[in-house]
């Protein structure tokens, strides 16, 4: 449509007219729009045959899905070790004392641990007992002493009980 004719805004029955005659035009009988198109050629009997398109409703499984995300996991976990590993390495490119310190501090945290869990289960092992003996109490202490010597070696046994 040519709209270089208007020059200026058009009046009320101006745009009422123009819209009127859009209208006709578009209704217009002889004007007619396909919704729909079938393709009556006949197919060959035998060879090739014309290419009909096919839409692509693919779905993906859930598990497939699922194994997508779990990699992108991984891969950000490992991305994460990576830049961990690298942070260490650089502490211990430059040998000083806290590059020394970077090194043995889990070593030292993870030693502490141990010792805080033995001391633990120690303590609950311990058993809270006090015995009370009644009557007189004889101790027999027996000691056997044998020596062997020749030249310049000696051994000597003892025997205590």
């Amino acid at each position: 449509m040519d709209f270089n004719h208007v020059t200026r805004p058009l009046s009320d029955s101006e745009a009422k007219t123009e819209a009127e005659r859009i209208i006709a035009e578009a209704m217009r009988p002889e004007r007619q729009f396909p919704t729909s198109f079938r393709d009556e050629s006949k197919i060959p009997a035998y060879g090739d045959t014309p290419p009909v398109h096919q839409d692509d409703k693919r779905i993906v499984p859930a598990w497939a899905a699922g194994i997508a995300v779990a990699s992108i996991g991984v891969g950000a976990g490992i991305t994460g070790v990576g830049c961990g590993a690298w942070l260490v390495l650089q502490g211990l490119a430059s040998v000083t004392l806290y590059g020394v310190l970077m090194v043995t501090l889990p070593f030292a945290g993870v030693a502490m641990v141990a010792t805080a869990i033995g001391g633990a289960i120690n303590k609950a092992r311990t058993s809270v007992s006090k015995t009370y003996y009644e009557g007189p109490v004889v101790q027999n202490t027996q000691i056997n002493n044998t020596s062997n010597q020749r030249g310049m070696f000696s051994r000597t046994r003892n025997d205590v009980r």
